[in-house]
């Protein structure tokens, strides 16, 4: 009999695809012969034509799964889909059996099968596929995925749980950070026990997963590398620059692994950026080259200039969805997770017959 194993979380871009990925490849190495899906495709992009979400196609990859997209991804969750639904173009009930019939052909001959939720715990409801929805379809057992700073987060954590209800095995703490730890060991994790919902592991903060590097930004951007520097850089958070050139400076030397977004007709602005020591790279838009002095100084600090074509708001949101999605589109942010789980991690428990 297939052991089913469904990974949600409270909102997207909480590491899902890594630890789903990495639990598979601790279950393979453990001898399990181990399939993957991922009913809701919701992080898309374009492929040879076809708008197919990037997990499944690294779980083929990674996992060496010789299966369909069709099957690993029956359902494209874009949101041209879901107007769709709202319209009344799609049938619930059709799409409920698409989602059971690739399930059941991934299935055949499986040990264990690992299925990733969509964005957040909800997503789906609108076609009565929630992931508490997927699960129960899948005959799955639900382990929620969850940051922790404080202790106000645990209302979102029990409120997801009680949503789930009894197919929930547990909650599993990503990103945690070290001015966290105490109170979550001391505190929030006997408190949830208490409240019957066990805790599977509380996962560090691991600064290598927690951003993109500058040739990623690049790439996912489109831009054109204007300057060298170091490519490897990490940038997590990215910084506007629409303000006076004072100001600027004072904001830009309080952030750290930065990137700086703003026009390429800016130039007070982009000096005061390769002031800031935190910064790691400059994002031009409106197609606007920067002016040789900016170029020549920030080739001189190493800083990389990117320069887009897109207006500033446009390179902005492009750029938090490719930060949002972190660095799981690689074989080695799973090798770095499957660390994380067993050095951190009830792995017999998540891996429980």
């Amino acid at each position: 009999m297939t052991r089913n194993t469904l990974i949600t979380s409270l909102e997207a871009s909480t590491g899902k695809t890594a630890v789903a990925l990495a639990l598979s490849r601790i279950a393979a190495e453990r001898g399990d012969d181990v399939g993957y899906m991922k009913p809701k495709g919701t992080r898309l992009e374009s492929n040879v034509g076809k708008t197919l979400d990037r997990d499944p196609m690294l779980a083929r990859e990674l996992l060496d799964i010789d299966a369909e997209m069709a099957d690993l991804e029956p359902i494209v969750y874009s949101p041209t889909f879901v107007e769709g639904v709202v319209r009344g173009r799609e049938d619930a009930g059709a799409l409920r059996e698409r989602v059971r019939e690739a399930f059941e052909t991934l299935a055949v001959d499986r040990d264990r099968m690992i299925l990733e939720g969509g964005d957040s715990y909800t997503t789906g409801r609108i076609i009565d596929l929630a992931d508490g929805d997927v699960a129960a379809l899948t005959d799955a057992e639900v382990v929620l995925l969850a940051d922790y700073e404080r202790a106000g987060d645990l209302d979102a954590v029990l409120g997801a749980a009680d949503a789930l209800g009894d197919r929930v095995r547990g909650v599993l703490f990503n990103r945690v950070p070290d001015a966290a730890v105490d109170g979550l060991e001391a505190d929030a994790i006997p408190f949830l026990e208490g409240e019957g919902l066990p805790v599977l592991g509380a996962l560090p903060r691991d600064r290598t997963m927690a951003g993109v590097s500058v040739a990623d930004l690049a790439d996912a951007l489109g831009a054109e590398q204007l300057t060298d520097g170091d490519d490897e850089a990490l940038v997590e958070r990215f910084v506007v620059g629409a303000m006076s050139p004072d100001a600027a400076l004072r904001h830009f030397r309080r952030a750290r692994d930065a990137a700086v977004v703003t026009g390429g007709d800016r130039s007070e602005i982009q000096s005061a950026a390769l002031e800031a020591p935190g910064v790691r790279c400059l994002v031009l838009t409106g197609g606007h080259r920067p002016s040789g002095a900016v170029l020549g100084a920030a080739a001189e600090k190493g800083v990389p200039v990117l320069l887009v074509q897109g207006d500033t708001m446009t390179a902005v949101e492009r750029a938090e969805s490719v930060l949002g999605g972190g660095r799981t589109q690689s074989a080695d942010t799973v090798e770095r997770m499957t660390a994380l789980l067993r050095d951190n991690a009830a792995v017999e428990e998540l891996l429980a017959e």
